[in-house]
This record gives structure tokens, C-alpha cells and sequence, in this order.
């Protein structure tokens, strides 16, 4: 009798103590769960082994990545129901010891083992990274830009389209993604005052995208860096094509390794949650070396909610195995503080959290648009893992689980002549 969906969706409601709020359809052909809405397909008994060896998100992560778990429908409400049952509920819900205590659920769990098959641990995905601790040495974060990056340009022109830029893009109402990803790349620039003749080190440059909207529209001279190979050929390309070699340099460098300062403004994109908490105050006092007094640092960068205990904040396991190594997020009361340590006055800080959801929306279209041309480019794991990661990070972005703010600092010399104007924006 094909009742697996059944088996599953009673087991789950007993270890949580509120109703499934998706259906699932089980590899034997069975459903269970409410009529309308998404649905949560489990295509694998091995799915369930994943569960059983690693609880939580990252046995989760494993099955959606090996192809295990999908969904049929709309994944944005997929995920929405599924983060409230699962990882969002409040402190009255039941833990999982409470929950077996209950004779029901535990023969419920006991019917789960004899479910998932063969008591063997499946192997990981090829895509996830083996997990280690953070040491942010400049081996370690090699090792991490390259496996997030160096995956192939063809993959991430297919994403991020003609802009090739990976960040929040700054949204107009009706507005392209191109059209918001060169608006965003003007706002920096603006920000940072940049005027013909001057020097602008771009720290975590990309694929050259803000080093040749700098030259080509303020006549800066720009020294990007990066640690990716396939970034830096790419960029290179892109800037002789744009014939801005004579105003243009892109580097394979660690932004510690850099020694030509001083320069009169600093851009950093997206490239701070790679630095790690414990690096944090080392990455502010380098920027504040590298540049000169009254020149300005605009640090674009993901933050996460602060929490109550601070000490209790770990990894998300999903990002850290599959998205980002080594990445981590502080709050923005945090990369502040750090700043200032280092020097910097710190005189502008616009959040931009709804524009990144907007971001991420549109590169879910894109990629799901070219699905199999993904797939080729990629492996299909890794095509998963991207779809997941962007379409989860959105939901994140807009409940405020996360945010993304652009910090505008400066380099005050001891005269206290910031160069700043009175007032730096207008509000509607």
C-alpha cells in the first residue's frame, strides 16, 4: 500500500505540533498534506537517511542538492511555509526531546527508520565543501573565493546577465536589472566624490564592472583585486574591450598584500562577509592605510539581526557548505563600531534591503529561464544550490531576516575638515 506521504506528514506534525503547511507527494506515488499550494516532492527514501545521519538544515540541504527533495510549484511559497515550520517557530513550539516523550511520536520515529531504508550514511553531495574552522588565513580565503567563484563566467553571465555585477542593484520603479545595476554603480561613485585625474582601489573587484563604470564615467585611474583567476581574466578582457587599459588594473591580490596607497577613495562591494569576525578590525585598519586623509571608503555588505547573545551565533550550515566558505555576517551596529576603531568617521549608512530582494528575484528568473543551459555550464547539484541559495536569501531579505547596507566613511584628517557637505541626500 503506497502510504509513505501519509507516514511522513504524521511524523513530522507530531515532532512539531502543528499541521504540515505543504503537501508532499512521496517516491511511492503517495500524498498527504493540505490540497492547494506547493508541494514538497520526496523522490528518494535516501532523503530520509540524509535527515536521520544530520538533522536540520544541512541534511535538508544535502537531499534538495543530490536531486531528493524538489518542489512542484511556487518555490518562493514553498519556502515560506516551510521556514515558519520548521526553522522559524517560537519558543512555545516543541523541541525534538520534548517530542519524543510522546509515545506516538516515538513509534512514529521508529516507523521513519524502517522508511528510509539501509542504515548507511549517503554520501555527501560533490558540491559541498569539506567544513572547517574559520581562519580567514589567505590560503583559506583562496580556497573559498575560488570554489564560490571560479565556477565558470559562462554560469554567471547566464545569472547576472549583460551588468555582470554580483550585488544589490538600485531599483527604479519599471526599472531593468542592467539599467539598476549601472545606477548602483553611480550611486557609489557619487558617494565617493570621484573626479577626473584621481586614484580608486576597488577591494573584491569582480568582473571589473565598478573599475570601468569609474574610468569610463569619472576619468578615475582604478586598481581593482580580486582572489579569482576567472574574475580577473574576464575583467581584463572587459576593460581592454572597453579600450581603458591606460586607466584600468586588475589584480589576482589579497587586498593585505596591497602596498601603493595612498589612494583618495576605496570601493568594497560585496566583498566584506568573506572577511570573518574575527579579521574584521584588521580589514577597517588596512582600508584606512590604503587611504589618504579626507578620502573616502564606501563599504557595501550584507548584515544579519543582532541577537540577544551574540556568542550564539553560528554559521547558516547551507551557506557555509555549499554558498559561501567561510563567510560570515555581522550586524550593522557591529561593522560600524569596527570602523570607527580603525579610524574612519563614519557618516552615511543607507540600508537597501528591499533592493536586494529584488536583485535575487531577478536572477531566479534568469537561471530558471535557462535551466538546462545552467545545468550544462554547471553540474545540475550546482544549478540546485544556486536556485535554493537565491530564492531563499530574497524571502530572507524581505522579512528582514537580513539586510544590506551601503556605509560611507572617511578618513578625517586631525584638522577635522571632512570635505563632506552639509547635507549629503535629500529625502521625498
Amino acid at each position: 500500500m503506497a502510504d509513505a506521504a501519509l507516514r511522513l506528514k504524521n511524523l513530522f506534525e507530531q515532532l512539531l505540533g502543528a499541521p504540515l503547511p505543504v503537501r508532499i507527494r512521496a517516491w511511492d506515488g503517495s500524498q498527504a498534506g493540505p490540497p492547494e499550494g506547493p508541494v514538497l516532492v520526496v523522490r528518494n527514501r535516501r532523503a530520509l537517511r540524509r535527515l536521520l545521519w544530520k538533522p536540520g538544515e544541512l541534511g535538508l540541504a544535502r537531499a534538495w542538492v543530490a536531486g531528493e527533495l524538489d518542489v512542484d510549484g511556487d518555490l518562493y511559497g514553498a519556502l515560506d511555509r516551510l521556514a515558519g515550520f520548521f526553522w522559524e517557530r517560537g519558543e512555545d513550539a516543541r523541541t525534538l526531546a520534548q517530542a519524543l516523550r510522546d509515545p506516538d511520536v516515538r513509534a512514529a520515529a521508529r516507523g521513519l527508520l524502517k522508511l528510509a531504508g539501509p542504515p548507511i550514511p549517503p554520501a555527501p553531495p560533490r558540491e559541498e565543501v569539506r567544513r572547517r574552522r574559520h581562519l580567514h588565513t589567505r590560503h583559506s580565503d583562496r580556497r573559498a573565493i575560488s570554489h564560490h567563484y571560479d565556477v565558470g563566467n559562462d554560469f554567471y553571465e547566464l545569472v547576472l546577465g549583460p551588468s555582470m555585477v554580483y550585488s544589490c542593484a538600485y531599483w527604479e520603479d519599471a526599472g531593468t536589472l542592467e539599467s539598476a545595476q549601472e545606477d548602483k554603480l553611480e550611486l557609489i561613485c557619487r558617494k565617493l566624490a570621484l573626479t577626473p585625474g584621481q586614484r580608486l582601489l576597488d577591494v573584491g573587484c569582480g568582473w571589473g564592472s565598478m573599475a570601468i563604470h569609474a574610468a569610463r564615467e569619472h576619468g578615475v585611474s582604478v586598481v581593482g583585486v580580486t582572489l579569482s583567476r576567472e574574475q580577473a581574466a574576464y575583467a581584463r578582457k572587459r576593460v581592454a574591450d572597453e579600450g581603458l587599459t591606460d586607466k584600468v588594473e586588475i589584480r589576482v591580490q589579497d587586498y593585505r598584500d596591497v602596498s601603493d596607497g595612498p589612494y583618495d577613495a576605496i570601493s568594497s562591494i560585496g566583498m566584506a562577509e568573506h572577511v570573518g569576525a574575527e579579521r574584521y578590525l584588521e580589514y577597517a585598519e588596512n582600508l584606512h592605510r590604503l587611504v589618504k586623509p579626507g578620502g573616502r571608503l564606501l563599504n557595501h555588505q550584507i548584515a544579519r539581526r543582532p541577537r540577544r547573545d551574540e556568542s550564539a551565533y553560528s554559521v547558516d550550515e547551507f551557506i557555509d557548505a555549499y554558498v559561501f566558505p567561510d563567510g560570515e555576517l555581522a550586524p550593522i551596529g557591529t561593522t560600524v563600531t569596527q570602523l570607527e576603531r580603525a579610524g574612519f568617521e563614519v557618516r552615511d549608512v543607507e540600508s537597501i534591503r528591499e533592493h536586494y530582494a529584488l536583485t535575487l528575484r531577478r536572477w531566479v528568473e534568469r537561471l530558471e529561464a535557462d535551466w538546462d543551459q545552467a545545468v550544462r555550464l554547471t553540474s545540475p547539484g550546482r544549478a540546485r544550490v544556486w536556485r535554493l541559495y537565491m530564492a531563499a536569501s530574497a524571502l530572507a531579505f524581505e522579512h528582514n531576516r537580513i539586510g544590506v547596507n551601503q556605509v560611507l566613511a572617511v578618513r578625517t584628517p586631525l584638522s577635522g575638515a571632512s570635505g563632506m557637505p552639509l547635507r549629503s541626500r535629500t529625502w521625498n
